[in-house]
């Protein structure tokens, strides 16, 4: 009986641990799990953070704007007359006096352009008048005086001394330290398009004539002075639109004495327009024609004078005596990387060539002349306002310093 009570004791107690240690087992993982399950409520009641989107604005730069005054006169088309007044001993000529009323308008201008109609060989050469002219250096010394940083060289009389009177007159510009276009002393000099900078923006200049009075290019010498070439000009134009912010082009066209612009300038300004020139400056009506807006083919504006009259000749004649100052402000705005130029302001100063008897040359603002001078003078003076500014009504007038 003992061995049968303890053989069934056995296996009881053996029932009873197994049961003990299988309650302390989920106790143990009860507290765990509770635990844990604490932990995870502590994590879900604590607030996240809101992410923090934002960032401090970078104030973007203020653009820059940058400006300068282009200005430029007609033709200087010294005539015998001119230069007899100039002459002061020794073979010696003084021309400065005779742009003493205007030259403070033309040093306001941060660039001043001018058509140097005959060409400056000098006395070595022989001075001589219409039709083959010959100019004394001086009256070169004279515009640089005046404040003029470039001249053109390409006109109808560039060749009156066929080959030898170009490499003097070069000589001498590069003397005084004045840039000149149009006509060369060679092909690499001809290749070379002259840019100014001034304040950072880069103007080029350019200048091509009809013709020379029906004398020949001296073969193998094309540099010598620049004919209108349509493709030769758009070839140009697109090397100095690489090198340059603004191209100025002097064309030496027209009709002499018409007053207004032929179809053949019209068609001819479009053109180079179109292939990108911005301002035009034209010679050789010796009378003033008017200023005019034009549009290119592919939105650009470009101002036009298509005729800058006589600043200093000894041509007669009441409107062969009138010229002027044409001035026009350059603007160039820089965005970060995108840059704008714009053209603006148009403004002009009618000039009058006085003298008396061939001599006493002196170049007088207009609105600055009384009747004494000109008869009439203020009629005069707001007829050449009037058809000046036919086509752009806003063109200013200058009447002060």
């Amino acid at each position: 009986m003992k061995l049968r009570e303890i053989s069934y004791f056995v296996p009881f107690i053996i029932i009873v641990l197994i049961f003990s240690a299988c309650g302390t087992s989920v106790k143990v993982q009860n507290q765990l799990g509770q635990a844990m399950n604490e932990k995870e409520s502590n994590i879900k009641d604590t607030p996240e953070k809101e992410p923090n989107h934002t960032q401090e604005e970078v104030p973007k730069p203020e653009p820059i704007v940058r400006s300068i005054q282009l200005s430029a006169v007609g033709d200087i088309l010294i005539h015998n007359e001119v230069y007899e007044d100039a002459y002061i001993e020794n073979n010696k000529y003084e021309f400065t006096p005779m742009f003493e009323l205007v030259k403070p308008y033309m040093e306001k201008a941060d660039i001043t352009f001018a058509n140097q109609e005959t060409v400056i060989g000098g006395v070595e050469l022989g001075l001589s008048s219409y039709p083959a002219f010959n100019s004394p250096v001086e009256i070169g010394d004279a515009l640089k005086d005046a404040s003029v940083d470039l001249v053109s060289m390409a006109n109808n009389h560039t060749l009156d001394k066929k080959d030898q009177a170009v490499p003097r007159a070069i000589d001498h510009w590069n003397r005084i330290g004045m840039l000149y276009t149009g006509a060369y002393q060679s092909f690499e000099d001809q290749n070379n398009i002259r840019v100014i900078e001034k304040d950072g923006i880069k103007v080029a200049f350019i200048a091509y004539t009809y013709g020379t009075n029906g004398i020949p290019v001296p073969e193998g010498k094309e540099y010598l002075v620049n004919l209108i070439d349509k493709q030769k000009m758009k070839e140009e134009i697109d090397r100095a639109e690489e090198m340059s912010d603004v191209i100025v082009l002097s064309l030496h066209f027209g009709n002499e004495y018409e007053k207004m612009p032929n179809e053949s300038q019209l068609d001819l300004v479009q053109y180079v327009v179109d292939e990108g020139a911005d301002i035009i400056l034209g010679t050789h009506p010796h009378v003033l024609q008017p200023v005019s807006w034009v549009q290119g083919k592919e939105g650009n504006k470009a101002f036009v004078i298509y005729s800058l009259g006589n600043f200093l000749s000894g041509q007669d004649g009441l409107y062969k005596q009138i010229g002027g100052i044409v001035n026009i402000e350059i603007q160039k705005v820089i965005n970060g990387d995108q840059e704008e130029v714009i053209l603006k302001n148009p403004k002009f100063l009618p000039t009058y060539v006085h003298f008396q008897n061939d001599k006493d040359f002196k170049i007088i603002p207009m609105n600055q002349l009384t009747d004494d001078v000109l008869m009439n003078a203020q009629g005069l003076y707001e007829e050449i306002k009037a058809h000046m500014s036919q086509w752009v009504p806003e063109l200013e007038f200058i009447e002060n310093i």
